[in-house]
């Protein structure tokens, strides 16, 4: 999760301004794409990749996209030739796509191997719970810290929505956590993830990462570190590789959310459409792990609420981010501004890399479902606050379910 540190109240009262419109933030292109390549490197964010002849290749070895995807990737200053041999590895600020219609994440076959996803870090950087101010609206006493326990493996058989999405940033691999949610649109059949919105974009200051992926009960088995320098693909990801070929998150993320200060977090939420990386056999992802969680957006208010479950893989220290967690807690409120949605609150132990990982209540119909998901917490752990899910994260679900309604 990201950490807390409050921005001026001028600024507060800047953005106050804009939040008068949920606009949504779709992302365009990616679902046009395909792009199968085969990485030359692993491990670290210098992997690059080349075409391989699975990839709708011609005579002659070489990729084949069709001219008026080419030359929309162009408009954006994109050559997905250039891409595919290294260039998403360019940070520039002036190329590094932002606004809502730009993201594309062309498939790079073996990328995410091994070696990179275990050494994939969070992408959070702590500071001080003490800087959390306390006249930022309702905001309850800060919870007693609870100990996050280990989910028993196998992960699939207790935690099958589970999983961990990895992508690029600036600053190298990095990874959080993830569920697996239903689609209305496509009963039974869904290949939708819910994470958080900082996993997917950086915000205010940024764009979109890169390479992200799915990966469903990373490391079934628990195995420690140690056992995991050895391990195949197979062993890590058991159900496979699934890449986001269509992300959304919220307007208001877009155009606030920041690494730390808790700014954008009442609605740091994203969804993922994704695709397998080496196919299916035809089937979605929610029949390939075996179960999705319905999201509920009239879940009750804070106080109202009994019990809530956080799970995800935690990758700062004490964890290693291999092993899948969990913490069990009444919610408290976080008001972090007046002018934002209160959040959810609970004590738990969990540290970054569990940014994204589902939180799971009982719903208005009084079955499980998804009501938030991890956000910021303190740079000391011991408690992690997510977003209260309303229209504004229901319009982002919506869009995306809609968009593949016809597929």
């Amino acid at each position: 999760m990201r950490s807390i540190r409050p921005s001026s109240i001028a600024s507060r009262e800047g953005r106050a301004r804009r939040r008068n419109s949920p606009v949504l933030a779709a992302v365009a292109l990616a679902s046009a794409l395909a792009l199968t390549a085969t990485a030359c490197e692993s491990g670290d964010a210098a992997a690059g990749g080349e075409a391989s002849a699975s990839a709708g290749s011609s005579d002659d070895g070489k990729l084949k996209i069709p001219d008026d995807i080419r030359d929309r990737l162009r408009e954006h200053g994109i050559d997905i030739d250039k891409w595919k041999n290294g260039a998403w590895k360019n940070w520039d600020r002036d190329d590094w796509l932002r606004e809502a219609n730009e993201y594309i994440n062309p498939i790079i076959e073996g990328l995410w191997d091994p070696d990179r996803m275990r050494d994939a870090e969070e992408p959070d950087q702590g500071v001080d719970d003490s800087d959390l101010s306390g006249d930022q609206g309702v905001t309850d006493p800060t919870p007693e810290p609870v100990e996050a326990q280990a989910v028993p493996s196998s992960y699939h058989a207790n935690a099958p929505t589970a999983g961990k999405v990895f992508f690029d940033s600036p600053k190298g691999s990095a990874v959080c956590s993830a569920t697996v949610v239903k689609d209305p649109a496509h009963p039974g059949k869904s290949n939708l993830v819910w994470t958080a919105g900082h996993c997917v974009h950086a915000g205010k200051k940024g764009g979109w990462y890169r390479n992200i992926a799915f990966v469903p009960s990373y490391n079934d088995d628990g195995k420690p570190v140690a056992e995991l320098e050895n391990a195949t693909r197979e062993d890590v990801a058991p159900y496979g590789v699934w890449w986001g070929d269509w992300a959304q998150t919220s307007d208001q993320w877009i155009e606030q959310g920041g690494s730390t200060g808790g700014d954008g977090a009442p609605y740091d939420f994203a969804v993922i459409h994704v695709t397998p990386e080496k196919g299916s056999g035809g089937k979605s992802l929610e029949e390939t792990v075996g179960s999705a969680l319905p999201v509920d957006f009239k879940a009750p208010a804070v106080p109202k609420v009994k019990s809530v479950t956080a799970i995800g893989y935690p990758a700062a220290p004490p964890y290693d981010g291999q092993k899948l967690y969990r913490c069990q807690d009444q919610p408290g409120r976080l008001s972090v501004t007046t002018s934002d949605p209160t959040m959810y609150r609970i004590g738990c132990t969990m540290t970054g890399g569990s940014s994204g990982g589902g939180w799971v209540a009982t719903g208005s119909d009084g079955k499980p479902a998804l009501v938030s998901n991890t956000s910021i917490g303190p740079v000391t752990s011991g408690w992690l606050a997510g977003p209260r899910l309303g229209e504004v994260a229901k319009g982002v679900y919506d869009s995306v379910s809609k968009k593949f309604a016809g597929r």
